[in-house]
């Protein structure tokens, strides 16, 4: 059962992360752009502005009312899980005030919070359960966020180490030791 809960996370970040980024040459403040009566959508991409980490293309994204649960056809991963995916906090709370939905899944039934409690994102896991995501929700394979950070490290070591040696280069920080202690911490918060 480890292996199958790894696996979406492998796909989804695969997906997510085969598209370049383009820095955005727009130089309009964000009062300009709210002050305009139509914001023109980026060419950039939501999902590869999240990747890259370039919070001006996903707020201006979200002043030009770009969908923002679109789901990536690939992996069904909206912006808010791809943002937990990757730790990027300020991206998920622009996307949170944004009312982005929380709960909801990607193709493998994962939801942000599964996500970010699978990479121990300690900081994006409280700010969800803070706005009541689903704790209780269950993934394609029956676990819930809190399950997939139960059991011993040591099973799902290896899984956290090729995520870190093929998506390493793309941005995915994963810090073993780290992990292996946060692990009971966010069980414990999930509970």
């Amino acid at each position: 059962m480890k292996t199958l809960i790894i696996i979406p996370f492998i796909i989804l970040l695969i997906t997510n992360a085969c598209t370049k980024s383009t820095k955005s040459t727009d130089t309009r403040s964000e009062n300009n752009l709210k002050s305009e009566t139509k914001v023109e959508q980026p060419k950039t991409d939501i999902q590869t502005a999240i990747m890259s980490g370039d919070l001006s293309i996903v707020k201006q994204h979200i002043a030009a009312g770009t969908n923002i649960n679109m789901k990536d056809q690939m992996s069904g991963a909206t912006p808010l899980i791809s943002a937990a995916t990757f730790g990027k906090i300020n991206m998920v709370k622009i996307l949170m005030e944004a009312k982005a939905d929380l709960n909801i899944k990607n193709n493998d039934g994962a939801s942000a919070l599964h996500v970010a409690a699978f990479f121990c994102r300690v900081e994006i896991v409280q700010l969800l359960i803070d706005a009541k995501a689903d704790k209780t929700s269950k993934n394609n394979f029956g676990a819930t966020p809190r399950e997939s950070v139960m059991g011993p490290f040591t099973e799902v070591k290896p899984f956290y180490e090729m995520l870190q040696q093929q998506l390493g280069p793309l941005g995915l920080q994963i810090d073993l030791t780290e992990i292996e202690k946060t692990r009971p911490v966010i069980a414990m918060m999930l509970e």
